[in-house]
Formats: C-alpha cells, structure tokens, sequence
C-alpha cells in the first residue's frame, strides 16, 4: 500500500503538471497564431486570465483528485459487485437509485460547466479593464480616475457574481438532491431487507453485511463528488482555452504553405482595394485604392488622421486582407506569399514604437529574426547591433546609461522617453537590411538633431530598397520618389514635391500649414489666431472634490481571516483564506448536518435489534434524516457559494483598487509589470476561493468529523480510542510535511509563473510588432524555457511529497489492524463486549478516513496561504504618494506660479543616473511655456514631477509658492490636465472617454462635450461614425488612427477646464490641418492658465511667453523665440535643422 500510494501520487503529479505545461504551451502558441482581427476583441487582459486563472482551474481538476475520484468510484463499484455476490435481489433494489444520482450528477456537471464559462467570461472582461488600467496607469493617475476605473472593473465582477449565484443554487440544490438519495438509501434497505429476512430469503447477517458494503460505496461516493466539483470546474474553464488552440485564423502566422521567391526586388501594386475593419463594418476605410510602387523607390503618404495610410501599411504587412482587389509584390498577390518570409522582407516602424521588456541589445536583435544573420557569433551580432544604433542616432545616448547595451528597458520601454524608444525601434527596423522599409511616422517622437542625423540615414537605407513613408512632418518626405496624398480613403493627388507644390492643392495646403517657407525670424505667424474658445460656458468646478478612494471605503474585515492552519514547519505559519466574517454562521448548519449523521451511525452500531423488530418506524426516522439532510446540504451549499462569490467579488474589487493606489514608482519595478499584477489579479484570488464555497463547506464537515469521532469514541471506550489514537499523529505529521513540501514548491515555481504570464500579456498586447518581426517562435520559446524550472521542481517535490502522502492513507489500515488486535485483547478480557468495540472501531476508523480526506487539500491550502500573502501585503502596503491619503495642503483655486528650485532626480529603478541635475526655472502664472531640447534630456520627467508621479531627489517644486510635497496629492492634480505623448485611451464608447477627464461632480453637458471635441477638431469625425460619440473605440482606441486617438485625448484634458494644461507632445500624431486647428485651440486655450508644452516641432510652440532649452538634465537657454535665435546657439541651430528658414 505504501509503495502503490506513493507510486500513484508520483504518477499523478507528474502527468498534472505536464498536461498543464502543455496547455500553456499550445494555448500561448495558438494566440501568437492568431490574425490581428482576433486581437482587435481580445486584448492582453483576456490572455493574462486564461493563462493563469482557467489554466489552474483545469490543472486542479485534473491534479490528484482525478486519481483520488477514480479510486472513490472504483470503491463504489467494487462495494456494489460484491453486494450483488451476497444477494442480488436486495442489491438490485438497493440500486435502483444509481440512475437517479446518475441523471442529477450529469445534469449538475452539465450546467455547471456552463455556469462556470459564463463567470469565468466576465473575469475575462474585468481582467481586459484591468490590464489596460495597469499598462496606462499614469493617464489614470494624471486624471484621478482610479475609482472610475475601479467601478468598470466591479461592473463586470458584479456580472460574474450573478452567474455564479446561479451555480450556486444549481450546485446546492443538486448536491442535496444527491445527498437525499444516498441517506435515503438505509431506510430503503432497512425496509426491504427486513422484508426479505421475514421471509426467509436472506439472512440477517447478509442484510447487515449488504448494508455495511453498500453504506461504505456510497460514503466513497460522496467523497467522488466532492472532487468532481473540480472536475466540473476544469470542464467549464477547459471550453475557451481550446476553443483558441482549436482556431485556425484566416491569416495563418504558422502555416508552412506559400511562396518563398529566391529574389525580390521590392515592386509593390495595390490594385483597386476596398477595405473595412472588421470590428467597424460600418465604416469604408479604403475606397477602390490603386497605388504603384516601384522597386527601389521612396512613396511617401500623407494625408489627414484617419484618411488610411497606416491602413495601407497594415495591408502590406498582411495584418489584414483586403475586402476586394489585391495587393501584389513583384506580380505575386500576397495571399500567395508565405506569410512568415513576406514580413521577414520588410523593416517596420510603427507609428508607436513598442520594445519589448528586456535589454536595448535584445531589442535591436530581435530585428535580425529570420535574416541571414541571425545566428553569427556574439561579438560579430553585437558589432552590427551597435551600427545599427550609430545609424539611428541611438548609440551615445546609451553609452551614457549606467548598463550601456544591457540597460533593461521595462514593459514597453517605459523606462525611455519617447525618442530614445523610436531611436531603439528604427535601430530594429533597419539593422537586417531589408528590402522594403516600412515607415509609419518614424521619427515623430523625435527631436530636431536626430530627426536630421536619423533622416538622413535613413535616406542612405533607402537607396537600393522600396521604402513607403508615412510622415506628417512633409519636411521629411519632400525628397521622396513620389508623394500620395490621401483623404477619407481615396488618393486625391500624387506626384513629386515639386509638381504637388506647383498643382496649389492639398499637398500645397498642407506645406503652407506647417510653414517650410516661413523664415528664420518667425515674424510671419500664421497659427495665431485670437479666438477664445474655452469660455466661461463651460461649468465651474465645485469648490471641494472627494478623492477617488479614501480608507473609508475599505473594509478590511471583508477579507477577514478564519480559517488559520498551523504550520509548525514554518515561521508563516498561518494559512489564511478570506471570508466575510458573518460567514461563520454558515458552520453552525455543518455541525447540524453533522450530529445527524452521527445519529445515523449510532442507529447502525447500537440499535441493531431494534432495527430488526420496528423496521418500518426506523426506516420511516432514516427517511426523515434523509430529507433533513437534504435540506441542511443544499442550504449550505447555496449559502456558502453565495458567500464564496461575494469573497471573490470583495477581494477582486479591493485587490485591484489597492493596485490603482500605488504610486507610479511602484509599476516600474520588474515584479510589477502589467502581466504580473494581472496575474495575480486573476490567480491569487481563484486561490482564495479555492477553499471557500463548497470546498469550505466539505473542510468544515471533514473538521467537524474527525473531533467529533475523537470524542464519541472516547465516550464509548476511551481505552481502545486512547491506544488506536496514537496512529493519528503519523498521519498529521505526514499531512504537515506533505503541506510543507507544497508550500516550498509554491515558493520556487512563483516567480517562474509570473514572467512567464508577463511574457504571454507582453506578446498579446504588442502582437503587431511581434508580428511584424516575425518572433512569434522566439516568444514561444521564451516562455517554454521559463516553465522549465517549475517542471523540475514539480516533479522532485512530487517525489518527496508522495512519502508522506503514502504514509496518510497507510494510517487508514495500520489504524484498523491496530485497534482489531488490542480491541480484540479487551474483548478477551470482558472489558468490552463486542458492540462496544465495533463502535469504537467504527468511529476511529471514520474519523481517520476523514483525516486522509483534510490533508487531500493541502494542495488547495497551500495556494491560498501564498495567495493572501502577496494580497494582504499589498493592501497594507502605504506608497510614498498615496491617492487615499486625506493629509496634505488643500487649495480651493490655483494661480498657476511653478518654480522648480535646483531640483535633482533619478528615476526609482536607476538610483545610479541622475535625469534632472540641479534644474531650476520659473514659471508665472499664465504663462505658456515651451520645453525643448534633445530626446531623454529629462523634459517629460519635468511634467512628470509637475503631476507628483515622483518625489524629487533633492530640491524643491513650488506651485504658488506651496510645496507639492506638502499638498494633498489629489487636490493638486484636480487643478492639472495632461496631454501625453503616447494617448491612453479605454475600451468604451468616445464619449465615455472624453468623460474621463471630468472631475468628480462636475457636471457636463451634450453641448460642452461637442464643444471641447471642435477646439479638438474631432466633433466632425466623431459625428460622422454611425453611432456618433457611442461608437467603442476599441483596447487602447485600437479602433481608431494616432492623430484620433491623440485628439481624443486633447478633448478630454479641455474638458476639465484645468488652472495648469501639459502638453507632452501633444501635436505629434496629428496631420498639418488638424495640428493648425488644434495648435489653435490649444493656444487659445493657454489664456488664463499656465502651460507647459513639450515640442520637437518647433513651429508649434513660436509663440511660447518663454522658452527653455533643456540639455543634460539643466536649463542652457531661455527666452522667446526672438531672443533665442538672436542668441543663436542650441535653439538656434535645431530651427535650422527643421529648415524653417529655407525657402521653398
């Protein structure tokens, strides 16, 4: 027994965690497969929680208690054949309620599984919210709008409580129905058998012997249920993971089939393309497109945000396939291609460059996948790693960061300004010299000198190749082969410069916008206009605004402790599993059920004769008992499943808003990247609950049990219970080792768990650039290589884990054959009489299966101590600039005067490189003000510091003379708006986005909303949608094109009527017309207020009160426009690398 039992936990370990593996596996390999359509539904969220929330779910249904399962069920078969080899008549009759059992357990399994799809669909949602929330936590932060965030996310978790109450109740009231039956069974066999012994055709002891064999099958058969409410579980989050590792998408990233020509020269038609997203069918992005690009050529497109050119970019990339025509690339159509070598011919950079959580070297050879040069030696990789970076203007900055090359850049290169990442992103895009460059807005982030040095590189890249251009800034493309121009999906003018600036049409328009001819001296202002367009119309602020969270709201007795197992093996001792804490009425009804059954078993060991002259009242009282049982089994069961969902519901909602709390230091640490948080979002709580609901329910009767058999044995023969007691110790000792080794396995296999999750959430979020290079594999791989480490642990912890394991149900044997012989040593000395030692017998041996059945969960236990750790050192973690905090300076209105007085910083997670060095500037009240300078020279970490998303390093910031650091954090943020360079938007409606920016309170208006989005000039856009300001724009406005997103954005930060505007490069993404209106709006919207705008097109800030040239984390000039090209130094010598003074 001891050898075959730990064989099988051995076994059964080993096959759990392979089958689990492999899931992952083919699960992550199948996303990665996917077209992008699949992901324009499903976002990174939904990954993070398949990954790890239903992944679990079915490895718990198919861990130990599938093996535990068959062998309950094997017991019940094998207790019924030999009842049937005793006396098949009464057998038969006894039988007779299988098919009704059979038919409830089929039709809980059934509904349950659906049930379980239904709430686990919802988690999906909320875990979509919460990843987005995560990933654009400082646009969440910048806007208070963590408690708008927090009650999305409840929405959808208050959906999934609702289907799970309906589990519930089916669970509940089908698992009383199964108990009713099995209880029912001894007075059926009470009644019948003693029928048969009247009659002679059976003996009374066949009866008894039948009874025993039949009461144990179906005690075996409770067990079997217990564990196939995982089994359920497992089927139900089973469904979605292989409904996509069973999709086969029409864009096929695995598929071998296709061409692979030898050569190619780079000729690219575009023949008649008509074209329509399919999450907007609605909406004709492409209308009857023909284009020519001829090999070796340089066709730039512009046109207006959302006329189709990155549309045309995604085309060729294969992202998509057209509706009709046909896209063809040296007179092969595309579809023809193979899909992996089209892509790998082509060097992309997208309009918002994206890095991957790693280092720059890593980054930038991730460029070389699928080239030639992919696997050359180290040194000789790192040399063209390093040109590559030389050619983008990439290669001093990083020399200058502590780690160089292998400076980790975070979750997607948040750990590097906007500049430095697109310098990084053209590094990869051109370091394979591919034959086709794909270039949408590469080098809008950018700043003045490495526009220039990385335009003319990129130049040079281009001779010899087919390069397409997608630019705004037309200073970049005026060289170009041919210039398409582009307006809501049709080409409306193509030529060269030249011809286009002589045709006077849109191109000419749009040049004559952004000012090429203007000269040097700016005398010729054309984006002043004097228009007020934020006036007065648009409400006041109410004088005092609750913070989005306070303490109050918390109540930490919601995830109140109750259930605390000690561990003497560890100084954590305490297995902690949340609960409400008015849920321990809910043991009282276990107890109840309880006693019953010991009365059931008292009517078996001491009434037999009884039984044998009064059978029909006993099976009449046996009948009663079942129908109580029934009762107080499905009342438990309802009433602890609505209480396991309402946990569930209470620890998501308060895990997640103690998420939001953080400061922003706290997400740039690498244990916090957005798929680890999720992760544990998802995971730790579906740890939790794990041991709430029924399963608490089944631990509260295993409890109950085990004391209760203690002492009704002592009761009846403490000297028998006193020696067979002895044998329990082993199996508790046993049973803590077993939870010890669990526990260490937990501890080594987390971290492995939680970067391989990060990974999975990074490749679904990034999917078009993992796409556009190809590193589907290399992610997979990746991932596979992290699951390597918690295999091997997993299967060297089964092997000591499986000892102890053993020795738990060798207890049950060691006990019987122990208390038979000294029971039969009393017996022999008349100090118990033969009912006396059966009684005992039976109530030890009971209680000591009832221990085997307790430590069955020291899997389930083990989890949930690891979960409630991390979530309850998260909850009482206080961040240094903490949201819910009530302290600090309040002020009813502000001026607007910010003074920066020798301020150094360094970022939290690079202590050693200091950003800003002893920065000092003033700002007046009203001022518009500009920050210039060259990429990752510390401009966005001055707004940064201005939003208190960091604590200076040394020195002070003022705003109207008060310190921020003394202010209430969310007091001061209700006077500020933010423009960010990167536009975070949230899958909802345009309106509900916009609405974001409203302060809590404030009212706002149809007509003010219109009115914010025309000084935005997205009103027209907007409108034009079939369902206007609903229409949903998608995860991270996916829906809709930069320039769009970006004037979302701007809207949403006039909505607030804020005393201080920044603007972190609010214009990039926008075409001429619209950057000309908007510049507009924005200009006029800086009277009354103070402003900081950080630009690299300095023709939009010309008209800046001040200017301040940021260099090396110092101020090195300021003044106006005027002042600084009379002082003709830094400011002087970027207006001419943008060519604003050449003439056309």
């Amino acid at each position: 027994m001891l050898i075959s039992s730990s064989k099988s936990m051995l076994i059964s370990f080993g096959v759990t965690f392979r089958i689990a593996r492999q899931i992952r596996e083919q699960y992550f390999r199948a996303v990665l497969r996917q077209n992008i359509a699949y992901f324009d539904k499903c976002g990174s969220g939904e990954v993070a929680t398949r990954i790890t929330s239903d992944i679990h779910l079915v490895q718990d249904g198919i861990s130990e208690k599938i093996s535990l399962a068959f062998i309950y069920i094997s017991h019940f078969i094998a207790t019924f054949i030999i009842a049937f080899t005793i006396n098949w008549k009464m057998t038969l009759v006894i039988s007779c309620i299988i098919p009704f059992l059979a038919i409830n357990s089929s039709l809980m399994n059934k509904y349950s599984a659906i049930f379980t799809k239904r709430t686990l669909d919802f988690y999906s949602r909320a875990g979509i919210i919460a990843e987005e929330s995560i990933s654009t936590i400082r646009a969440a932060v910048a806007f208070g709008a963590q408690k708008k965030l927090s009650d999305l996310y409840d929405a959808y978790l208050g959906d999934a409580r609702k289907e799970g109450f309906k589990k519930s109740l089916l669970v509940g009231f089908t698992l009383g129905i199964m108990f009713f039956g099995i209880y029912a069974i001894p007075s059926l066999s009470f009644f019948y058998g003693s029928t048969m012994v009247i009659n002679n055709e059976i003996s009374f002891g066949q009866v008894v012997t039948i009874f025993s064999l039949i009461g144990n099958g179906f005690f075996s058969l409770t067990t079997f249920f217990d564990y196939i409410q995982a089994i359920s579980l497992a089927t139900g989050a089973s469904s979605k993971l292989f409904e996509t590792i069973d999709r086969v998408p029409s864009i096929d990233s695995a598929s071998d089939t296709g061409d692979k020509p030898k050569t190619i020269a780079g000729h690219i038609q575009l023949k008649n393309i008509n074209f329509i997203y399919p999450t907007r069918p609605d909406v004709k992005i492409l209308n009857n497109i023909s284009l020519e690009i001829e090999h070796g050529s340089t066709v730039a497109l512009v046109g207006s945000s959302g006329s189709g050119k990155s549309t045309i970019a995604s085309l060729i990339l294969r992202f998509y396939d057209p509706h009709s025509g046909g896209i063809f690339l040296d007179g092969y159509n595309i579809k023809s291609l193979n899909l992996i070598w089209l892509r790998r011919q082509i060097g992309f950079v997208s309009q918002e460059p994206v890095l991957f959580k790693t280092t720059i070297a890593e980054n930038v050879s991730y460029g070389l996948i699928g080239s030639i040069y992919e696997n050359l030696p180290n040194n000789e990789k790192r040399e063209m790693i390093e040109n590559a970076c030389r050619k983008a203007n990439a290669h001093d900055f990083i020399m200058k960061l502590p780690d160089k090359y292998e400076t980790m850049v975070g979750e997607r290169g948040i750990l590097l300004s906007g500049g430095q990442k697109q310098r990084i992103a053209i590094a990869r895009a051109i370091i394979k010299d591919p034959r086709i460059l794909l270039l949408d807005e590469a080098t809008s982030a950018l700043d003045t000198q490495s526009e220039n040095v990385i335009q003319n590189a990129l130049d040079q890249t281009s001779k010899g190749r087919t390069t397409i251009v997608i630019a705004h800034r037309l200073s970049t493309i005026r060289n170009a082969t041919k210039i398409i121009v582009m307006n809501k999906g049709v080409i409306v003018e193509s030529g060269t410069h030249k011809e286009l600036m002589d045709k006077k049409g849109d191109y000419s328009k749009f040049v004559e916008t952004q000012k090429i001819i203007q000269t040097l001296n700016g005398e010729k202002n054309i984006l002043k206009e004097n228009f007020n367009i934020l006036n007065s119309n648009i409400p006041s602020l109410k004088d005092e605004v609750t913070t989005a969270f306070t303490d109050d709201d918390i109540n930490y007795h919601q995830i109140n402790l109750i259930t605390r197992a000690s561990s003497h093996a560890s100084s954590h001792s305490d297995v902690e599993i949340g609960l409400n804490h008015d849920d321990h009425n809910y043991t009282v009804l276990e107890m109840i059920k309880m006693i019953l059954f010991i009365d059931r078993s008292e009517f078996f060991v001491f009434s037999i004769d009884a039984l044998r002259n009064e059978a029909n009242f006993w099976s009449l009282m046996l009948l009663v008992l079942s129908v109580m049982i029934f009762l107080v089994n499905a009342i438990q069961n309802v009433t602890l499943g609505f209480s396991s969902e309402k946990l569930t519901e209470k620890i998501r909602s308060i895990f997640f808003a103690s998420i939001l709390r953080q400061d922003i230091s706290f997400f740039d640490e690498e244990n916090h990247s957005v798929g680890i948080l999720t992760s544990h979002l998802s995971l730790d709580v579906t740890y939790i609950n794990g041991l709430a609901g029924v399963t608490l329910g089944n631990l509260l009767h295993v409890t109950v049990m085990i004391f209760a058999s203690v002492i009704v044995s002592f009761i009846v023969g403490w000297k028998l219970a006193l020696v067979c007691l002895c044998s329990i110790p082993i199996m508790i000792v046993a049973g803590g080792l077993r939870i010890k080794m669990l526990s260490d396995l937990q501890q080594k296999t987390k971290k492995a768990y939680e970067y391989s999750t990060q990974i999975a959430c990074e490749g679904a979020d990034n999917i078009r650039t993992v796409a556009a290079l190809t590193c589907e594999n290399n992610l997979w791989e990746r991932y596979h290589n992290l699951l390597d480490e918690p295999m091997r642990q997993s299967i060297k912890n089964a092997l000591f884990a499986s000892i102890p394991f053993a020795f738990e149900n060798c207890v049950y044997f060691l006990l019987t054959a122990l208390a038979f012989w000294y029971g039969s040593i009393l017996l022999m000395n008349n100090e118990y009489d033969l009912k006396k030692m059966i009684m005992v017998i039976a109530v030890l041996v009971m209680g000591s299966s009832f221990t085997g059945r307790f430590f069955a969960y020291a899997p389930d236990i083990v989890k949930a101590k690891s979960a409630s750790d991390y979530i309850m050192a998260l909850l009482e973690r206080v961040p240094n600039i903490d949201t819910w905090s009530q302290n600090g300076e309040k002020i009813k209105t502000v001026k607007g005067h910010i003074k920066f007085s020798n301020v150094h910083f360094h970022y939290p997670t690079r202590p050693n490189f200091l950003v800003l060095q002893g920065l000092s500037l003033e700002i007046k009240p009203g001022q518009n003000v500009a920050l210039v300078g060259p990429s990752g020279c510390g401009k966005s970490t001055i707004i940064s510091l201005v939003e208190m998303f960091y604590q200076v390093t040394n020195g002070t910031i003022t705003i109207d003379g008060i310190d921020i650091s003394k202010m209430n954090v969310n007091n001061l943020r209700e006077h500020i708006a933010l423009v960010s360079q990167e536009p975070s938007l949230y899958d909802m409606t345009i309106k509900e986005n916009i609405l974001f920016g409203c302060l809590p309170g404030q009212n706002i208006s149809q007509n003010d909303l219109e009115k914010v989005c025309r000084q935005a000039n997205i009103h027209e856009f907007i409108v034009g949608l079939t369902n206007g300001y609903d229409t949903r724009v998608g995860g991270k406005g996916i829906q809709l094109s930069g320039g769009q997103k970006q004037r979302i954005a701007i809207a949403r930060a006039l909505i607030r009527n804020p005393k201080i505007l920044l603007l972190d490069e609010a214009t990039s993404a926008l075409d001429s017309e619209s950057e000309r209106v908007v510049q507009n709006a924005l200009d006029a919207a800086a009277h009354g207020r103070t402003t900081i705008a950080i630009a690299h097109r300095l023709s939009t800030i010309q008209n800046a009160d001040i200017i301040f040239v940021i260099k090396d984390g110092k101020v090195h000039e300021k003044g106006t426009h005027q002042e600084l090209l009379e002082l003709q130094g830094i400011y002087f010598m970027m207006i001419q690398k943008q060519h604003l003074g050449e003439s056309n």
